[in-house]
């Protein structure tokens, strides 16, 4: 991928452009995150095949066994095998679920985030002491909880 920077974009604003009708561009900027720069057909084309590849996979799940899938997921995440056998049947409809869910709203973030979520539940099960903290019951009062921040009390 091309990169240029903020003050390219500026100055030359039809040069950058001849460089995202080549690939996409990224545009690194001294106060915040670098931005992609790219063409809408590849935007859609994108997003078209991605629609079309989570309805494809969307009706697969349905065809597979709760097992089969686990097997399945297991391929792509090997971390799943840290998880004990109840767990590893959560994470799996789990992520069917969000999957399905993801692929409706056409946003792939939660699909991620589940992904994260159990793959630190995954790290946690590798610590035998601390699965034991956590399974434990909480002893003691730890006082009231902060509100969020900014909530007005």
């Amino acid at each position: 991928m091309r990169e240029v920077q903020w003050s390219e974009v500026q100055r030359d604003p039809k040069g950058v452009a001849e460089l995202v009708d080549q690939g996409d561009v990224r545009i690194r900027r001294r106060d915040g995150a670098p931005l992609i720069l790219t063409r809408e057909d590849r935007t859609v084309g994108a997003s078209e095949g991605a629609a079309t590849a989570a309805r494809a996979v969307r009706a697969a799940f349905k065809h597979l066994s709760p097992d089969e899938l686990i097997d399945m997921l297991s391929e792509e995440f090997p971390w799943v095998a840290l998880l004990p056998s109840g767990e590893r049947s959560e994470f799996a409809l789990d992520f069917a679920q969000t999957f399905r869910a993801s692929a409706e709203l056409g946003s792939w973030a939660p699909l991620s985030q589940t992904v994260h979520e159990w793959k630190a539940t995954a790290l946690v099960y590798t610590d035998p002491e601390l699965v034991k903290r956590l399974s434990g019951p909480i002893e003691g009062d730890y006082g009231p909880v902060p509100p969020p921040e900014g909530v007005d009390e």
